[in-house]
């Protein structure tokens, strides 16, 4: 999953948020150094992208990317995701997906302190283009498969993955949808069992 997921399924809890927000730029033990509901967010994060990697949905969805992309196949498909996320979330307006993205901007920003540098970088443009909000958009996948191109280190172009989706969208939405069905159930209770009430 990408940054809108792993925002949608942070489930409003700013902590929550931060941690899934973060989690990429988190190794190893230096997860401990943040509160404990922060920690929870990068335990939840990970979760759901071991979940995501063994779906079967997802490993059938790689292999439309692997040709292009090879090993970064995976990477390619969380990005789709969020598309599809934020085309067809049921109880999501277009409007309430703009507030949604606001407001968790607005979530991150009060927590600039525990920004590792890398995200504290990234986070301003992030904001600036609404990123989260324009993953609904085929321009918007196009420009996020280019910055993902950007910082790999083995990748030139996102030409042909970029071909590729729009060659087998209809069958990439078919498959996305059923697997955030999933997903969202998975993440929920994870959540549940870290934020007991």
């Amino acid at each position: 999953m990408n940054y809108l997921a792993h925002a949608y399924l942070s489930f409003n809890e700013p902590s929550i948020l931060l941690g899934n927000m973060i989690s990429d730029y988190v190794k190893g033990k230096k997860q401990y150094d943040y509160p404990l509901l922060i920690q929870k967010g990068i335990h939840l994060h990970r979760a759901i992208d071991t979940f995501t990697d063994d779906h079967e949905i997802t490993k059938e969805l790689k292999k439309i990317f692997s040709p292009a992309v090879r090993l970064y196949s995976g990477a390619f498909v969380d990005i789709v995701y969020d598309h599809f996320l934020a085309l067809h979330s049921p109880e999501m307006t277009e409007q309430q997906w703009m507030d949604f993205t606001q407001t968790t901007y607005n979530l991150l920003a009060e927590q600039t302190d525990y920004f590792p540098a890398p995200f504290a970088r990234m986070f301003p443009y992030m904001q600036q283009q609404n990123w989260l909000f324009n993953y609904r958009y085929i321009w918007g996948i196009e420009n996020s498969f280019g910055g993902l191109v950007r910082r790999a280190n083995y990748l030139n172009s996102s030409k042909e993955a970029f071909e590729l989706f729009m060659k087998h969208y209809q069958e990439i939405e078919r498959s996305s949808v059923l697997f955030l069905v999933d997903v969202k159930k998975f993440a929920d209770s994870q959540f549940q069992q870290l934020n007991p009430q």
